[in-house]
């Protein structure tokens, strides 16, 4: 079938995409019209945009900046103080987390913090947790020279579990570990390992915390 161009009306084989006659296009795009909203009088319209669905969210908190970072700092010394009052330190490193995502909130109103960067805050706050005990404890050893006094403290607990859960291979850790080699590297691997328990546990926090405000929010 033929169809005319619309341009100079000269007859056209369909399938052409330009005018043999005037060299004018065939393939046409059809734009919808936008819908206009009348304004008050004298202002004419404003066309009304399509929103997408994230521009309808509340601001999400991104993670940094100083407003969050003084809410870890302000969370992990909340929770290192909770230590000296004698909570366990691995419920400490928790709420440091949970408590980071929760002043962050309080210092930026009306935003949102999503479960993962509530993880990222959790564990910035559970880091500076950890380190603000492992200076304490490096100056407990250097200047008040508590360094026998934590020493005797790990081996005590290091027989407790030998006693707790007794195997043939407790004893020969045990005694390795009472040798001044074996003692400095069971304290590495004690600081290695609390800093991966701190972080996991900052973590969990954050994100438990940042869970719950979100369906807080919705509700």
């Amino acid at each position: 079938m033929d169809h005319p161009c619309h341009k100079c009306g000269h007859s056209i084989e369909d399938g052409k995409p330009f005018c043999s006659q005037c060299g004018a296009p065939q393939i046409r795009v059809t734009v919808a019209e936008v819908p206009t909203v009348p304004l008050t009088a004298g202002t004419g319209s404003v066309p009304i945009l399509p929103m997408e669905p994230s521009a309808l969210d509340v601001p999400v908190l991104r993670g940094s900046g100083a407003n969050t970072l003084q809410a870890c700092g302000l969370a992990a010394a909340v929770s290192f103080g909770l230590t000296l009052l004698g909570l366990h330190f691995l419920v400490a490193a928790l709420g440091s987390g949970f408590l980071a995502v929760t002043f962050a909130r309080r210092r930026s109103p009306g935003t949102s913090i999503r479960p993962g960067a509530g993880a990222r805050l959790g564990a910035l706050s559970g880091l500076w947790f950890f380190g603000t005990l492992t200076v304490l404890n490096t100056l407990a050893v250097a200047i008040l020279h508590k360094g026998a006094e934590i020493r005797s403290e790990q081996l005590e607990n290091l027989q407790r579990w030998a006693a707790r859960y007794p195997s043939p291979a407790a004893q020969p850790v045990l005694d390795f570990a009472k040798t001044p080699d074996g003692f400095a590297i069971m304290m590495v691997a004690s600081l290695v390992m609390g800093f991966v328990v701190v972080l996991v546990l900052g973590g969990c926090g954050g994100a438990l915390a940042a869970t719950l405000w979100r369906r807080r929010d919705r509700t």
